[in-house]
């Protein structure tokens, strides 16, 4: 078990961000054991062959399975929306005795499986031997295989990273922090004082006003992920509707709500279960963005969807009486 104490200070500094590093991170932990997140085989499959003749090893040698992940390869975001480029910059300007220190730690990892640890022992030697060698071959070939299995995804995840943020940001503004941690996980618990996390181990972080880094990661699910002092306390979770990340349609709308709305603007109404950007909504319902952007604009008119902006990006969530008209004519159909 973690327990994370926070003080009213640390509550009044949680925060939000998601980060493609971590992204990418996560995603070597898929690859390792896909039947352990069956969710995204349909990624798994599409970027197997794209990896052809990238020389994962060293990555792999650190990023196993099950256990420890190297915290140094997942710093904590310093901006809520980081640019991939500055966080491979922070990576290879990392300590080399940092680099070092946590890759010894793997050799001991109870967590991990024996066998694993003992394969590839003699490559995480190879790697903590020369620290600096070890920064700039990794940042190299994270970048590589960003551009391999992350970039062409990467949007999608994205929008589906960025509607997270902008529900839990909801809630917490409308229910407070209880609203805030109350469907986080299901191995993470608020009890008004203490944030507790149900692991394999035993650790207890008093904040003292460092806050809270709350991270949505689509490639951490099923698990939760948490850091510890004295990187920024965090916590990395998988997003609200993250089993929706590889659909590629959406189901009909109901005939009710199609008669009333007309069958293109009730896809895009029921289509809006969780927030989304124009270009993931056409791309779920299989049309053009500018289609669906015409759709949204008579939607917004007529009160029942709203527009938020996140960075660059405009996320699309329904209203109440968005959700008051499609939960009605689902339930009329059920």
């Amino acid at each position: 078990m973690i327990e994370y104490v926070l003080t009213p200070d640390d509550v009044a500094r949680v925060r939000f961000a998601f980060s493609p590093l971590g992204e990418m991170v996560a995603s070597l932990r898929v690859l390792a054991d896909p039947a352990r997140h069956a969710l995204h085989l349909p990624w798994v499959r599409r970027v197997r062959p794209r990896l052809r003749g990238l020389r994962l090893d060293p990555l792999r040698a650190l990023v196993g399975p099950t256990g420890y992940i190297p915290d140094f390869l997942t710093p904590p975001p310093r901006t809520p929306l980081p640019d991939l480029a500055d966080e491979l910059a922070a990576l290879r300007a990392t300590a080399p005795e940092r680099v070092a220190e946590e890759i010894a730690w793997l050799e001991a990892d109870p967590r991990a499986s024996r066998h694993e640890r003992e394969r590839t022992a003699p490559l995480r030697r190879e790697l903590a031997a020369d620290p600096r060698r070890t920064l700039a071959l990794l940042t190299d070939l994270l970048a590589a295989y960003w551009e391999a299995a992350l970039e062409p995804h990467w949007p999608r995840v994205r929008d589906l990273l960025e509607a997270d943020v902008l529900r839990r940001t909801r809630a917490l503004a409308e229910r407070g922090t209880e609203g805030l941690f109350a469907d986080l996980h299901q191995r993470v618990r608020w009890d008004g004082e203490r944030l507790r996390v149900n692991v394999a181990y035993t650790e207890r972080a008093v904040l003292g006003g460092q806050g809270m880094l709350l991270v949505p990661s689509a490639f951490a699910w099923p698990d939760v992920l948490a850091m510890l002092p004295p990187y920024q306390p965090q916590l990395v979770y998988p997003p609200y509707a993250v089993a929706t990340l590889w659909e590629t349609a959406s189901a009909a709308p109901p005939d009710a709500l199609a008669a009333l709305l007309g069958r293109g603007r009730a896809a895009v109404l029921t289509g809006l279960r969780s927030p989304s950007s124009t270009t993931e909504l056409a791309r779920r319902l299989g049309v053009t963005p500018g289609a669906v952007s015409q759709h949204l604009a008579v939607l917004r008119d007529c009160g029942l969807v709203a527009g938020r902006r996140m960075g660059r990006h405009v996320l699309y969530v329904r209203t109440p009486l968005g959700d008051a008209l499609a939960g009605r004519s689902e339930a009329a159909t059920s």
